[in-house]
C-alpha cells in the first residue's frame, strides 16, 4: 500500500497532466510567492511555546489546546479544507495512523478555516474519529504564522473551478498552509512541520516517532 507521500506525489502529477499549462503554472506561482515572502521560515519552531486558543469543533463546542494539553500530547494539524484533495488524503491517512497516537497517550487535532457545517461534511466523508475544528477568518492560523490571502489570479481560477472558499468559509479568501505541530504537555513544541507548497505534508510516522521521543 503506498505511503501519504507517494499518494500525493501521485495526485500531483494527475493534476499536471490533466490541467491547462497556464493553471498549472499558476499554482506553482502561488507556492513561489509564499516561498519567497518567508512563510517557512516565520512559522513556529521546536522548544516554542505553541500559542494557546480555543475554537468550536464541527458540532460547536469550544475546544482549547491548552485543557486537551492537560491530558497528553497533541498532534495539531492546520489542512485547506474539505474541499482540497491533497488535505482529504492527509486527514485519512492520519486517521489511520491515529491508534498508534491514543496508544501513546496523544490527541490529534485539526483545524481549518472552513465553516462548522462543512467541518462535519469533512469528519464524515472521510470518517475521522479525531478532533476538527474551524478557524474562522484564519486567526489561529495567523498565531502559528500560517495564514495567507490566495492571489486573485488563483481567486478566479478557484471560482471557475466551482470553488468559492469565500463562502465556503463563511467570510474571506483567507487559508493556512499545511502545518504539523506535536505539542508537549509543557506547551512546548517537539515537531514542527510547514510547507508553502501545499502537496506536501508531514508523514504520519514523523508525528508518531515525536510523540514517542516525549514518553
Amino acid at each position: 500500500m503506498p505511503g501519504l507521500k507517494e499518494e500525493l506525489e501521485a495526485l500531483k502529477a494527475k493534476f499536471a497532466a490533466t490541467n491547462d499549462p497556464s493553471i498549472v503554472a499558476a499554482y506553482e506561482e502561488g507556492i513561489r510567492q509564499l516561498r519567497e515572502a518567508g512563510l517557512e521560515r516565520n512559522t513556529p519552531r521546536v522548544g516554542d511555546a505553541a500559542p494557546d486558543f480555543a475554537l468550536p469543533d464541527a458540532g460547536g463546542k469550544p475546544v482549547r489546546l491548552s485543557e486537551r494539553l492537560r491530558e497528553g500530547p497533541v498532534v495539531l494539524k492546520f489542512y485547506r479544507g474539505g474541499w482540497c484533495p491533497y488535505c482529504n488524503l492527509e486527514l485519512r491517512a492520519y486517521q489511520q495512523a491515529l491508534p498508534e497516537l491514543k496508544a501513546l497517550g496523544a490527541q490529534l487535532i485539526a483545524v481549518s478555516p472552513e465553516k462548522p457545517d462543512n467541518s462535519l461534511t469533512t469528519q464524515e466523508k472521510n470518517s475521522l474519529a479525531f478532533t476538527v475544528l474551524t478557524d474562522a477568518g484564519g486567526k489561529v492560523a495567523g498565531e502559528y504564522k500560517l495564514a495567507f490571502e490566495l492571489s486573485e489570479e488563483l481567486k478566479a481560477i478557484y471560482k471557475s473551478r466551482g470553488r468559492d472558499l469565500a463562502d465556503w468559509n463563511g467570510g474571506d479568501w483567507t487559508l493556512p498552509a499545511p502545518g504539523t505541530f506535536v505539542i508537549g504537555t509543557d506547551g512546548r513544541i517537539a515537531l514542527a512541520h510547514a510547507d508553502a507548497d501545499y502537496r506536501t505534508r508531514l508523514e504520519p510516522s514523523q508525528a508518531i516517532e515525536a510523540v514517542r521521543r516525549l514518553r
